[in-house]
């Protein structure tokens, strides 16, 4: 798949198709390695806290059980079924209806737990600033369910399977029986940052809600739904001392092809991230948003409905513009470094407490930026901290422009101001190196072929011809995938502080810290990384099927800090704002040996 998830139109399936193609489910889940046999023969009840009472009979022949919910009908279906150590977790479907249970039996402890999962939901609810939304049928919904095994005699334990932050943190490398291979970061309680690293061409990276399910301490289950993408389903048990899973997948791929098969699979630990969340928070309880009643009132806090989870949806509640609209709202208002608070970047969060001062090195001072594969030469003119002038080379007129510059480094500036009065609006992000005569801008502009208010960019590449400076005529700035891998937090205020993980050398995601500091909500884009010195990089992203707003920083791992701006554009105008965030560094993944030319694998 060369289109990236985020921008592939896949198919409103309707109930009828998708009951049409779930037909085949009866048979049970296909599986490239032999299924186990472990539980032909057997028979047990599994009861489950707020949940059915699942009577199971396994025939003889292996591929066949009768079920019965709770006092209902008797059910037949065909099902799979692995082991994992003392694990047994079989699948099945349920004939002639849009659902069926994933069940993860622990037969040293009689413990179980139970994923019953559906399509063609018709669930409603908010997305992303309150939009309401009716769930595309083809997305596969789950509610998890807790219990054991009854035995005649014994008392109902008192610990089950539960959630957890354990988890949190972690890096995999995973390789299914089916040769399909995959990176998963679990970086946040409630999602993964995944790379699919043979089903798709580029190496980006999605983000998708999660579970995340304690069996014990070297035991976990899994699962995920690439909710907002094809809606398809997968989840596993791991043994985390071998590193090995047994596990499912279900849902409509970007074919519109079902996939239901068990798999297999070896894994490999890449590493992990600090977790910044108080000692006595376990994760056992994730915050899903439901609003209870007042602390003073006597009703019981509000039951979530069935499947609820938190899914960040923000394309749901973009308002695509066209490039007439948002050249007409920017000819209304351009805005630079001034309070802006219906702006995407300002909506997110006070993201300009802790900018650095302003720097004074380029006043007065005059330059010419000329750079790379015939790209733009321009003359500049510093007049003060807040102005300057700047024309194209061979031009007579000079154009004024607010700027702001931070040095960054020792004798390294980092400006940026808006191309007044262009069609689309652009902004340019400049990086001065002033010891060695180098620069590279990040060069914007309103629209994409997708939104005219989404921001596009380029990074150019070249030298500073200043008096008293030797422009290189080889060496130059370049892109980098040395930040691959790592984490960092960004304290932007003491009310706004997030988590990046730049997951590949052409991608990020974003995380959103709750209150008792666990990492919740993520998303992601694709990035570039560029190399100005040892430890100082450009990292710049569009938060794509998002807002549209670009963010694009330098980030310094001497001082640990970043500094840069925001471009962003919608109804009320097009603006620039300043950025600054104290850094800490959260740890990495050691992920180099996957990408590049000697990381490709050929799609599967």
């Amino acid at each position: 798949m060369d289109i990236p998830m985020h921008r592939f139109k896949y198919t409103k399936l309707t109930k009828a198709q998708i009951g049409e193609k779930l037909a085949q489910t009866v048979a049970g889940p296909k599986c490239a390695s032999e299924l186990s046999d472990a539980l032909r023969g057997k028979s047990f009840k599994i009861v489950t806290k707020d949940g059915p009472v699942l009577n199971y009979e396994f025939h003889k022949n292996k591929d066949e059980l009768t079920l019965t919910e709770n006092r209902g009908d008797s059910i037949k279906s065909g099902y799979g079924a692995l082991t994992l150590k003392q694990m047994v977790f079989f699948s099945h479907m349920i004939p002639k209806e849009q659902k069926g249970y994933n069940v993860f039996v622990d037969l040293d402890t009689n413990l179980v737990t139970v994923i019953e999962v559906w399509l063609s939901s018709g669930i409603k609810e908010k997305a992303t600033f309150g939009v309401d939304i009716v769930i595309d049928d083809r997305e596969v919904q789950r509610q998890i369910y807790y219990g054991y095994i009854e035995i005649s005699g014994q008392k109902p334990p008192e610990k089950l399977h539960h959630l957890t932050n354990r988890l949190q943190g972690k890096g995999m490398y995973w390789k299914q029986d089916t040769g399909i291979e995959t990176l998963e970061f679990y970086a946040s309680v409630m999602s993964t940052n995944f790379v699919e690293l043979t089903r798709h061409a580029d190496d980006l990276s999605y983000c998708s809600p999660t579970d995340y399910i304690l069996v014990n301490d070297r035991m976990f289950i899994y699962d995920r739904t690439e909710c907002e993408f094809s809606g398809i389903m997968t989840m596993y048990a791991v043994d985390q001392f071998t590193e090995t899973q047994v596990g499912m997948r279900l849902g409509f791929n970007e074919k519109d092809e079902l996939e239901y098969y068990m798999f297999r699979g070896t894994g490999k630990t890449l590493g992990h991230l600090t977790p910044l969340q108080p000692w006595d928070v376990h994760g056992e309880v994730i915050k899903l948003g439901t609003r209870g009643p007042a602390a003073d009132s006597e009703k019981p806090p509000a039951t979530p409905p069935k499947g609820q989870r938190i899914v960040y949806r923000p394309a749901r509640s973009f308002k695509n513009m066209t490039e007439e609209q948002v050249h007409q709202a920017a000819e209304k208002s351009t805005l630079s470094f001034t309070g802006v608070p219906d702006s995407p970047m300002a909506k997110s969060g006070q993201m300009g407490d802790n900018i650095l001062p302003f720097s004074d090195l380029l006043v007065g001072k005059e330059f010419t930026l000329r750079y790379d594969h015939d790209g733009p030469v321009w003359n500049y003119r510093v007049l003060d901290i807040h102005n300057l002038e700047w024309k194209e080379e061979g031009k007579t007129r000079w154009q004024k422009e607010t700027y702001r510059g931070f040095e960054v480094d020792d004798n390294l500036v980092f400006l940026g101001h808006i191309h007044s009065g262009s069609r689309p609006r652009a902004s340019r992000k400049i990086a001065l190196d002033l010891n060695n005569g180098l620069t590279t801008c990040v060069l914007s502009k309103m629209g994409t072929e997708y939104y005219g208010n989404e921001t596009s960019y380029r990074a150019l590449f070249g030298v500073v011809e200043m008096e008293g400076l030797e422009a290189p005529k080889y060496i130059r700035h370049e892109l980098t995938d040395e930040l691959a891998g790592r984490s960092i937090t960004t304290t932007y205020s003491d009310e706004g502080t997030s988590m990046h993980l730049f997951a590949t050398p052409h991608s990020s995601a974003w995380t959103i810290f709750m209150e008792d500091q666990t990492l919740g909500m993520q998303w992601c884009a694709p990035s570039i990384y560029v190399k100005l010195r040892d430890g100082v990089y450009i990292y710049t992203e569009c938060e794509e099927a998002c807002n549209g707003a670009e963010m694009c920083v330098l980030l310094n791992d001497k001082n640990m800090f970043y500094s840069g701006f925001g471009f962003s554009g919608g109804e009320t105008g097009v603006s620039l704002i300043m950025i600054g965030a104290i850094v800490r560094d959260l740890g990495r993944y050691d992920v180099a040996e996957f990408f590049g030319p000697n990381g490709k694998r050929k799609g599967a």
